[in-house]
């Protein structure tokens, strides 16, 4: 258990990283530190906050046939953003394509650094 988070730990600060400097104009650090925590603050938030948020809107994200949570994860990175100091997301719809970009950066460096059977 402890070895699967330090892995999502790890592949959210690449993933942070890939996004603030290379992907998503608009996402930004001041600072390594500040990639850390938030990369920490994002797998707490996504570990706790998005489960309760996600049931909650269940209805609604039934009928929108799941695209409710696209901006439930981009409210996830927004949040992050707002509880960390020295990392910014420059609009609502910026988390939400930064949040779609990390998912797909999460999901790749998943399936190629990481043995299925350990993980």
């Amino acid at each position: 258990m402890r070895n699967r988070f330090l892995w999502r730990l790890i592949f959210n600060a690449l993933g942070l990283w890939l996004l603030a400097e290379y992907l998503v104009r608009g996402v930004s650090f001041d600072s390594i530190q500040s990639l850390l925590v938030s990369a920490l603050v994002l797998g707490v938030v996504n570990a706790i906050i998005r489960p309760i948020v996600i049931l909650l809107s269940l209805p609604l994200n039934i009928l929108t046939l799941g695209s409710l949570t696209l901006l439930i994860n981009g409210l996830m990175l927004n949040l992050t953003a707002a509880i960390v100091p020295g990392f910014s997301i420059a609009t609502f719809w910026t988390s939400v394509w930064a949040a779609i970009l990390l998912t797909i950066i999460s999901y790749i460096l998943t399936a190629l650094l990481v043995d299925n059977d350990r993980y």
